[in-house]
């Protein structure tokens, strides 16, 4: 089943991810903001504060979140037809739903955000983890996914592990504590990202035991 076969669903499917697209877009922007606010404040630089923006994987993750749902609004292209390959967008969907599950479990309880930061916490971390994963469950062609494809995926996360690191050693700013080796230590940072390793791919491989069942009730419908 394809959204071009059935043009109800297509419509539905436009609806939903400019709605959800919208959404994204502000969160970001929002969270942009009040980076760039509290520097300036501060009277830090502005750039570094860009940069530090997107060191978050919340920041990344939901960036890949807000591009997919652009591209199933905007007119076909080569980045058009690659964010809505269901390889791509599915391990995307993998990403969003560890993002918000880390942040329920590990960071939640740390700090308590207020005013406009808890709006863009919670729009970040549950609300578009939760219409993305529904977008991928309603509109996503189902039926391809492999488990060679989830190697595929976690090279993003290892590579921002990867990243997180290198910029924590060189300016001393670990974007979140149970990644902290200056508070931690090299040992417990590792076992940490190992859990969380771990809950990306059973996270995954949910993804692709439901992408294989769901695709063959389409093909039998």
């Amino acid at each position: 089943m394809t959204l071009s076969q059935h043009p109800q669903l297509a419509r539905g499917a436009h609806r939903f991810a400019l709605i959800a697209a919208i959404l994204g877009w502000s969160a970001l922007a929002i969270q942009l903001y009040l980076i760039l606010f509290a520097r300036w404040v501060d009277q830090a630089s502005l750039l570094a504060g860009v940069v530090r923006f997107f060191s978050f994987f919340t920041v990344t993750t939901n960036t890949l979140v807000a591009t997919v749902l652009t591209c199933a609004i905007a007119r076909d292209s080569c980045p058009h037809r690659f964010f809505r390959t269901p390889w791509v967008s599915s391990g995307i969907a993998a990403s969003i739903v560890l993002v918000s599950i880390a942040y329920n479990v590990l960071l939640r309880p740390l700090w308590q955000p207020h005013g406009v930061q808890r709006v863009a916490d919670e729009l970040l971390h549950d609300i578009l983890p939760v219409l993305f994963l529904l977008y991928w469950w309603l509109y996503v062609p189902k039926g391809t996914l492999r488990i060679k494809h989830v190697l595929l995926w976690v090279i993003y996360p290892l590579a921002y592990f990867a990243y997180a690191l290198l910029r924590g050693y060189l300016i001393s700013d670990y974007m979140y504590p149970f990644i902290d080796v200056s508070t931690l230590g090299y040992p417990q940072t590792f076992v940490n990202a190992l859990g969380v390793l771990v809950g990306f791919l059973l996270i995954s491989a949910a993804l692709v035991v439901v992408d294989r069942l769901k695709g063959r009730t389409q093909t039998h419908l």
